[in-house]
């Protein structure tokens, strides 16, 4: 979370060959039950929502989530306390990393194919890094200018020809694309501010702040029995995520990126599109035609191309 550990993992990490075989095993098999879990829960966002609305679905899952990591660090004896000063930029994130990118994918995905909304909300990196050039003062290298060509190439394939189709709306998209964007800048900011929390507390944090605006918004907008109308098939989808797709999911990503360097966790995410594809194809029956496959594919190259940092001797 802070600049001192980056500056300590870039020292310390080369990334060649040797260094690669050297990496723990125990680090690869969390990446894959984590992409798994983030994979799978794209289909399960359809299954939910079908049953209960955006907002109520998103204050459960948050705020749930959210008290669940407090509680097991307060658990573990963890301090959990926010340092004054820390306050509003840690509010601010989670106004971008959850309370932002919660809505509008949950809005995203009733409008459009579950697949399709995976795809465009992993564009989060290439928009990140265009970020980084006016926020953090990042240099744009051309390996930026080439990953957001293919990502907004994906983009186009993907939504293009609903744009002027009048029965289709690309309502879907342009949700997706705000939940991306959203999270992106929440991503650029954690950067922006320096942080003297854990970041597994600074994590509970940002999961239950950014479910308070949607508890007022479901307070507003949604029947207080609303949450009564879900199935037994809605309620383990949504146990499903709040479990396994936030609370479990964010503690093996922090223990992903304590063993590994975060250029290699963060490539090793280019497979939840690709899961969050097929398994909505497999789980809801969805559709897989040309269009999912090329935006896929250049999507995912996109990812790859901007994730991707030199080697380093």
């Amino acid at each position: 979370m802070n600049k001192r550990s980056d500056s300590s993992e870039s020292q310390s990490y080369v990334a060649g060959k040797s260094d690669i075989e050297t990496l723990p095993r125990i680090g690869f098999v969390l990446l894959a039950v984590l992409s798994l879990f983030w994979g799978f829960s794209w289909p399960i966002f359809k299954i939910v929502l079908r049953e209960i609305p955006p907002w109520t679905f998103r204050t459960y899952s948050s705020i749930l989530a959210g008290l669940g990591v407090i509680a097991l660090l307060k658990a573990k004896g963890i301090r959990v306390a926010i340092p004054k000063e820390e306050f509003w930029p840690l509010f601010l994130v989670a106004l971008l990393n959850i309370t932002g990118w919660h809505l509008c994918s949950a809005y995203g995905v009733i409008y459009m194919k579950a697949g399709r909304a995976v795809i465009i909300a992993y564009t989060m990196p290439v928009w990140a890094s265009i970020m980084g050039t006016f926020i953090l003062g990042e240099r744009l290298t051309l390996a930026s200018f080439v990953g957001l060509f293919f990502g907004i190439a994906g983009l186009m394939i993907l939504i293009g020809p609903d744009v002027w189709s009048f029965e289709s709306a690309p309502l879907g998209a342009i949700f997706m694309l705000g939940a991306s964007i959203s999270w992106a800048g929440g991503t650029i900011f954690i950067k922006y501010f320096h942080w003297t929390m854990p970041i597994i507390v600074f994590t509970g944090w940002i999961l239950f702040l950014g479910g308070i605006p949607i508890v007022i918004g479901t307070l507003i907008f949604d029947p207080i029995t609303a949450i009564f109308q879900l199935s037994w098939r809605g309620a383990l989808g949504l146990a499903y995520i709040v479990i396994l797709g936030m609370i479990v999911s964010y503690w093996i990503w922090v223990k992903v990126i304590e063993l590994f360097p975060t250029n290699i966790a963060s490539i090793g995410m280019l497979i939840v599109p690709i899961i969050g594809v097929f398994s909505s194809a497999f789980v809801l029956g969805e559709p897989i035609g040309f269009r999912e496959i090329a935006a896929l594919i250049l999507v995912v190259t996109a990812l790859g191309i901007t994730m991707a940092k030199p080697k380093r001797s």
